[in-house]
């Protein structure tokens, strides 16, 4: 039943629908995390309201971000392999994990970030189907 709803519903409604359910998580957390944040740094008034904002538009950003790169890139992958299996989310996971890495131009950073990620999706994919 999974397989037939997955070929019936575009890539891009996938990615979008992740990156709206995840980064809403990650503003709900910037709304959790910046206020605490704000308090270390001895933020008050206008500056700490300020920062609060910033620090939900960039977690949700964030968030949303490495959701659609995951979501588009597990789903290409799975139409092209024509297979639903924890392949595809090693791949997508190795994809996304250097794209978040991609920003600090070490390649060490980059290929170890991948690594996790990619293990992390294959290891949460495969305990999701099994």
């Amino acid at each position: 039943m999974e397989e037939e709803l997955i070929d019936a519903v575009p890539c891009s409604s996938l990615a979008v629908d992740a990156i709206l359910r995840i980064g809403t998580a990650g503003a709900i957390w910037g709304l959790c995390a910046g206020p605490q944040l704000a308090r270390k740094r001895g933020l008050s008034g206008i500056t700490r309201a300020s920062f609060v904002a910033k620090s939900i538009g960039k977690y949700g950003f964030q968030c949303g971000l490495v959701a659609g790169v995951f979501s588009s890139t597990r789903c290409g992958i799975q139409r092209y392999r024509k297979q639903n299996d924890w392949v595809n989310a090693l791949i997508a996971g190795a994809v996304t994990g250097a794209a978040i890495a991609a920003g600090t131009r070490r390649w060490t950073q980059v290929i170890g970030v991948a690594g996790i990620v990619s293990a992390f999706s294959a290891a949460a994919d495969y305990s999701g189907t099994n």
